[in-house]
């Protein structure tokens, strides 16, 4: 039997016997409490789950006493297991299905590990031309000596400097008039796309620098965002990807397009300065309050019928936590994710626990997603920036277009973690070596 097999037979193995551990503790010294228990623990988590929704969506005295609820919750499950002298056999339990579910995605991991982004040498560049928001970020710019490395690199840098807005794609157009053979972006999600719109268009290669806050474009490449300098590597010891591009309302997006809840509350002229406060202030109205637009969208065949949430993304995300907003395994599947949200209670609220399969939680892809609403007008965000677009509003995916080049070597790289599927780790663990 191959080593690679042998690994995940034992891997499976060690999980079954965690798992059986974790129940024989659980029958050992507990006994006939073990379902008070779990019944206890189970009503713990979904009261949390709807007191967190009534944080969102009420205001005033109610929000407070759902504050308190919240707190309680957890209080209440942590006192009935010490009172019943048992937390150290729920604390043993728990960590033995934490063991068990590890060696378990791990030996799924080794057989269902999907297939990385296909990569080729990238070429020699003779003329890359880096443009540089000194801004972003923070200052990551000055703060890692960008533009520095970047000369050092044989790059020529250019500044976003001065006062009023720029046009970042006229900019990147007469670089690539000027002789650029690579065109580059250190800066936020918001101006990789308006670049990378334009390498696609003259099918030049295109380099991230994650010089921005989030840079979850960077983030799926496999790229450092602690150390964005890292990102120069691939001058001199690159490869390239062959990645998708979205485009929404005639605008390209690296990431994603949010309507509803989300859209309607970064478009507050007081959101940039209190985050928090002007979320807390509007989502009220929003969820329960039927403000804003009222939204439907066609994805391929599915119909979204009033979501209070929607996003669309360049590739699905993947559909493992309960936002699906984690990390996308591949950028070049040629579809769009797209998710809806609609909760209208605390029990729909606590059900999100169940994942991709909650009522309230919908999940599919398409090539080419179709946004209405019951206004002329919408606020939409595009890669985190704020915009209003006439609706419908046309999303679709364009396969391949973008020559992504990377570092050969990078940290960063990223693969789904598996489902839990106890049948096929049975199969796994008890079927003898042949």
């Amino acid at each position: 039997m191959e080593p690679t097999m042998r690994g995940q037979r034992w891997l499976a193995r060690a999980s079954l016997a965690s798992a059986a551990a974790a129940v024989l503790v659980l029958g050992v010294f507990a006994g006939v409490k073990t379902f008070a228990l779990l019944g206890v623990g189970l009503a713990g988590l979904a009261i949390t789950a709807a007191a967190v929704w009534w944080i969102l969506s009420r205001r005033g005295l109610p929000r407070i006493l759902a504050v308190l609820l919240a707190i309680t919750a957890p209080v209440w499950v942590l006192v009935q297991y010490t009172q019943a002298r048992l937390t150290w056999v729920v604390l043993l339990s728990a960590g033995l299905w934490i063991l068990a579910a590890g060696a378990g995605r791990a030996a799924l991991a080794r057989r269902k590990a999907p297939d990385p982004m296909p990569e080729r040498p990238a070429t020699a560049f003779r003329h890359p031309v880096l443009i540089m928001n000194p801004r972003s970020g923070g200052g990551k710019v000055d703060r890692f000596a960008l533009r520095e490395r970047a000369a050092a690199a044989g790059a020529e840098v250019v500044l976003l400097e001065g006062g009023g807005e720029i046009d970042v794609a006229a900019l990147a157009r007469k670089c690539a008039a000027e002789g650029a053979d690579l065109l580059g972006v250190a800066g936020g999600d918001g101006t990789q796309a308006l670049v990378a719109d334009v390498a696609a268009a003259l099918d030049l290669p295109f380099l991230v620098i994650p010089a921005g806050t989030r840079n979850h474009f960077a983030l799926d490449l496999g790229l450092d965002r602690d150390d964005p300098s890292t990102a120069l590597d691939a001058l001199s010891d690159g490869v390239e990807l062959r990645v998708d591009l979205g485009r929404a309302g005639g605008r390209p997006f690296v990431n994603n397009v949010s309507f509803g809840a989300y859209a309607e509350v970064v478009q507050s002229p007081a959101y940039r300065d209190d985050k928090t406060r002007t979320t807390l202030q509007l989502l009220p109205d929003l969820l329960v309050g039927h403000k804003g637009a009222r939204l439907s969208a066609r994805a391929g065949e599915h119909d979204f019928t009033d979501p209070q949430a929607l996003l669309v993304s360049n590739n699905p995300y993947g559909a493992n936590d309960i936002a699906g907003l984690g990390r996308r395994t591949r950028l070049d599947g040629g579809v769009l994710g797209c998710v809806g949200i609609r909760v209208t209670s605390g029990a729909q609220a606590a059900g999100l626990l169940r994942g991709g399969s909650a009522a309230g939680l919908t999940w599919v892809t398409a090539t080419a997603v179709a946004v209405d609403a019951d206004q002329e007008e919408i606020p939409v965000g595009i890669d985190g920036e704020a915009v209003r677009l006439p609706t419908p509003v046309h999303c679709e995916v364009r396969p391949g277009v973008l020559r992504v080049v990377v570092p050969r070597l990078r940290p960063g790289l990223y693969r789904e973690r598996p489902r839990l599927d106890w049948r096929l780790l049975l199969r796994l663990g008890l079927t003898s070596a042949t």
